[in-house]
């Protein structure tokens, strides 16, 4: 019996006209375990990003722009229709699909409670109904067993404050707001403001639990016994913290009733929402503080971001080289091999923990998929001769967490990928160099980037900055550089993404991306960014006619920054290329 048969049955079974599969779990994150991969299971879509809806008689996925060439190539076409990822979309074809008053369904730990009101509001005609249990896990008789490993005791001199020092500073923004407590939906807000990492899910170090602190700054901690950190973790995290099982929620919310508890309807789920309104609490919708705070690195984090990257840059730098040798002689590796000898020569660094995300290592066309993943490929592609390789990785440390992405030319390159090249390393350069006065968001800074590329009529789908957090997630909001992204300034300590990029579908991808870190500038009231990823741009696919003056001389500076701080580092083998590879234009 197919995926999609089984689930039918059950949906008839309890008179359900269409099920929503968002790809999430209930905790809404953006890396979820293999158990929770519900949108994989039914559809075989491996993208970060995406929503089905099936119906007794229709199926359909629904995917951003990211993923619009991968969703084709693993989706199986007569069983599922295509569509892009937009509430109003969504809405138009389920009403097209269903009748009025028809029964909808979905899970409602997977879906905020924005965007699960949205969807209500914009098909106030049917009937919605939260499922007591996920009908595609009725149907998963193969599922993966989940996973709850102890977390982890992050210390302060990573961190730079302690728990109790952050959870008195929440609690006292909660009190000016005249709120009694807040609802702390994200496990990476909850793993910063108690100072705990944990290793359930593969290169994302944050401990799944959720948790509830007052404006005293006590919290409630609903997390798995099995998650709970080894050694004395209440010394560790400071007086005024309870723990609660998940199952105790509604529970511990009674002792709320009536009380003002803050809820971000854009990051915690619709069943929590619900079960705080079926406990009588006195809900109010409110940007998470935790977020903002956690995204402001300290001095210490701060300082802990330049070492990691110092760290990353190294071992990048000698697998360049290397790379650079193996074209040279003619062997051609294929992207997995390449990847893994990406790994190998992080593994070398003592301090490097894992990845900070799948390696995108992508040979000729396959960069065109700006999210591509090699394993997810039968047969890795081999390097391709007059093409190009874009490579984007990560590495976890302790004291921060790097991401960063080189294309690499492979032989002779023509002159379009030269051109487009150096229009997306003029939007970087753009980017990098700006001084923004404080109370600018990346929504003002984003056509910084795209400037060059839309006066040659192109561009790229997908946002050209996200926030970085500190051991932890490798995409971390408020902050956003998109066009339609975050209206939260950039502040202080925050860390953000520079990527701009060019996809020719079918043929090749581009990307260059750093990471930057929001500084004071030289006037009071503008800042300015560090760059803090240190790795030469590939330089036979500049043309150098399309720079000019104070872009060349950047580029320039940059390249002698790299070269001071990785020459007496790297191998000796890779010295020599690092000396050509940072030379001045």
């Amino acid at each position: 019996m197919s995926v999609l048969v089984a689930v039918r049955e059950c949906m008839s079974k309890q008179g359900i006209d269409a099920l929503l599969v968002p790809r999430a779990d209930e905790f809404l994150g953006e890396y979820i375990p293999e158990a929770n991969e519900r949108l994989r299971y039914i559809t075989d879509f491996t993208g970060s990003a995406g929503l089905a809806v099936v119906t007794a008689t229709r199926a359909i996925i629904f995917v951003d722009g990211r993923y619009t060439v991968q969703v084709k190539q693993q989706i199986d076409s007569s069983q599922f229709e295509i569509g892009d990822l937009g509430d109003a979309l969504l809405a138009d074809w389920i009403t097209s699909a269903c009748e009025p008053k028809s029964r909808i369904a979905v899970d409602t730990r997977t879906v905020s409670q924005a965007q699960f009101a949205n969807w209500k509001s914009l098909m106030s005609s049917m009937e919605w109904v939260s499922t007591s249990e996920n009908l595609v896990d009725a149907v998963w008789s193969d599922r993966p067993a989940s996973v709850a490993k102890p977390g982890t005791l992050h210390p302060e001199s990573c961190s730079g404050e302690s728990s109790t020092s952050k959870r008195k500073r929440i609690g006292e923004i909660l009190s000016r707001k005249g709120l009694d407590a807040l609802w702390v939906f994200m496990p990476e807000s909850v793993s910063w403001l108690l100072n705990v990492r944990g290793s359930d899910i593969g290169k994302l170090p944050i401990l799944q639990s959720h948790a509830l602190i007052s404006e005293r700054g006590d919290l409630t901690w609903f997390v798995d016994p099995r998650r709970v950190p080894a050694g004395d973790w209440q010394a560790h995290v400071g007086s005024g913290v309870t723990l609660a099982g998940p199952e105790e929620l509604a529970s511990v919310l009674a002792a709320f009733r009536g009380k003002k508890v803050a809820f971000d309807p854009q990051n915690a789920n619709a069943a929590s929402w619900q079960c705080m309104l079926d406990q009588g609490l006195d809900v109010r919708s409110l940007a998470c503080p935790v977020l903002l705070e956690k995204a402001k690195k300290n001095a210490v984090e701060m300082d802990g971001a330049r070492r990691a990257h110092e760290r990353d840059a190294v071992a990048k730098a000698n697998f360049l080289a290397w790379l650079d040798s193996q074209i040279a002689s003619g062997t051609m590796p294929n992207e997995a091999e390449v990847a893994d000898r990406l790994h190998a020569f992080r593994s070398e660094t003592p301090e490097f923990l894992e990845p900070s995300f799948d390696t995108i290592s992508a040979a000729g066309h396959n960069g065109a998929l700006c999210h591509y993943n090699h394993r997810n490929s039968d047969k890795p592609t081999t390097l391709v001769t007059n093409s190009l390789y874009l490579v984007d990785s990560g590495g976890q440390y302790q004291d921060g967490t790097t991401d960063v992405t080189r294309t690499v030319a492979v032989g002779e390159v023509s002159n379009e990928m030269r051109r487009n090249f150096t229009l997306v390393l003029k939007g970087h350069i753009a980017l990098a160099r700006i001084r923004f006065p404080k109370g600018t968001s990346g929504m003002q800074l984003d056509a910084l980037a795209r400037q060059f590329l839309w006066l040659n009529e192109l561009d790229f789908e997908h946002g050209t900055g996200h926030g970085v957090g500190s051991y932890l997630s490798v995409h971390e909001g408020p902050q956003r550089i998109a066009k339609l992204g975050s209206p939260v300034p950039l502040e202080h300590g925050m860390i953000v993404s520079n990527e701009p990029g060019y996809y020719a579908e079918g043929e090749y991808g581009i990307r260059c991306e750093n990471l930057q870190m929001v500084v004071a500038g030289d006037r009071p009231g503008f800042y300015q960014f560090e760059t803090l990823t240190l790795l030469p741009f590939d330089q036979r696919l500049i043309e150098p006619t399309l720079l000019d003056e104070a872009e060349r001389e950047w580029l320039n500076q940059y390249h002698a920054r790299v070269w001071q701080t990785l020459e007496s580092r790297v191998k000796p083998a890779t010295r020599e290329w690092l000396e050509v590879a940072t030379a001045a234009l």
